[in-house]
């Protein structure tokens, strides 16, 4: 079985020069760093012109960047990760919360600390919640907070629906499908057992109870919050319909993962959806984060908050770009996905890293399969392998 692309063309305004594919010319940017996700890129660090303007706030203490613009940094027990940045925006007799961090006691005791400090105990409550995404970090308390503080939540329909079924999809045994999924990626034996032994779980014991009604929210809706309005963009690939908010008043964006100071948001592809492209999704709906004003100041989920939109943005599509150049030199001769990861990676992948390095090199190899660069053959073992495609100069 072989699979083929959809796409033959140039990608990604790189070119082909004796049948090889080339990233376009890279740019030199100022300081700063892009690696992938917690894993990290194997990649020297690039230059780019961002600044950070606003000192961090000691976790659980909300600070005011902007007229209020609360910005409340929460530890999370994920590596690489350590803490999540949160946004409370006064709005008239109460407030509106922008995502709500994972649920754990920590975070719990924090949000009743936040309740007697900032909500005056109650008096001045928040009257929604706005979930960027369904990512648990990001969901994890909204169910509990919209519960103690009867608010709605105000939600994506492709996050709200895709948290809530993974979150009722949780089981004890790993659902066969999924276990295939990797089998016929390459994964070992041990490899295996150890995916079937974590069971189908995870989601739903970092999530308390997704709200079983929202108010859906949509690209280019336009929000009031405090007398000043917020308009929704939304952004592809991280997760199905990413929500940002940019208030043009404030000359603000709250960039949820969609676009990070010093990490890339990971970009995987997992058993729910097996022929995804997440990747293409991403750089698709990168560059219409150029159209809003140079000077913007970015509120993301991790790290600093910053200044340098568009550098940011150019630095994240020439990353991926040289990591496809990279993958699609490597497989010049057959190979599993696992086979691709010294490629990638700077660092050796642990078992428990496995699904997501997998999910990431998987990405950049399917995004590779829609330009017709690379192909996909299922060997007589079962196990799939990608290789280029029959000269690549002939696909372009």
């Amino acid at each position: 079985m072989i699979l083929r692309g959809r796409r033959t063309r140039d990608f990604r305004a790189g070119g082909v020069t004796g049948g090889v594919w080339l990233p376009a010319p890279a740019r030199r940017c100022g300081a700063g760093v892009s690696v992938g996700w917690a894993v990290g890129w194997k990649e020297k660090q690039l230059r780019e012109e961002l600044t950070y303007p606003v000192a961090r706030p000691e976790p659980g203490v909300p600070l005011e960047i902007a007229p209020g613009v609360f910005w409340l940094r929460m530890p999370i027990p994920i590596k690489g990760l350590d803490f999540i940045n949160l946004w409370l925006l006064a709005d008239g007799p109460g407030w509106t919360l922008v995502d709500s961090g994972l649920d754990t006691p920590e975070l719990r005791a924090i949000w009743a600390g936040v309740t007697d400090s900032l909500f005056a105990g109650g008096a001045k409550p928040p009257t929604r919640l706005i979930g960027t995404h369904f990512h648990p970090d990001h969901l994890g308390l909204a169910g509990e907070l919209c519960r103690r503080f009867d608010m709605p939540l105000w939600m994506t329909f492709g996050e709200w629906s895709f948290g809530r079924m993974i979150w009722l999809d949780a089981r004890d045994a790993v659902p066969d499908q999924s276990v295939a999924f990797y089998a016929r990626l390459g994964f070992p034996e041990a490899a295996l057992e150890a995916y079937r032994k974590r069971g189908f779980k995870q989601y739903q014991s970092a999530v308390s109870p997704i709200p079983e009604s929202f108010r859906r929210i949509g690209e280019g809706e336009r929000i009031e919050i405090g007398g000043r309005i917020w308009q929704v963009m939304v952004g592809r690939g991280h997760a199905p319909e990413h929500a940002c908010l940019y208030c043009a008043e404030l000359g603000l964006l709250i960039s949820g993962d969609q676009v990070l100071p010093r990490i890339s948001p990971h970009i995987g592809v997992y058993p729910t959806e097996p022929e995804a492209d997440p990747l293409k999704d991403y750089l698709d709906s990168l560059p219409r984060f150029r159209d809003l004003p140079a000077e913007t100041l970015v509120l993301p989920s991790h790290g600093d908050l910053f200044r340098g939109l568009h550098e940011r943005v150019a630095t994240l599509e020439r990353h991926h770009r040289r990591r496809l150049a990279d993958l699609l030199a490597v497989c010049a001769e057959p190979k599993k996905v696992l086979e691709v990861f010294s490629s990638l990676y700077r660092r050796p992948i642990g078992e428990r890293e496995m699904t997501l390095a997998t999910g990431e090199a998987l990405a950049h190899l399917h995004y590779l399969i829609g330009e017709g660069a690379i192909a996909r053959e299922l060997g007589a073992d079962g196990i799939y392998r990608y290789r280029q495609s029959a000269p690549v100069a002939e696909v372009a």
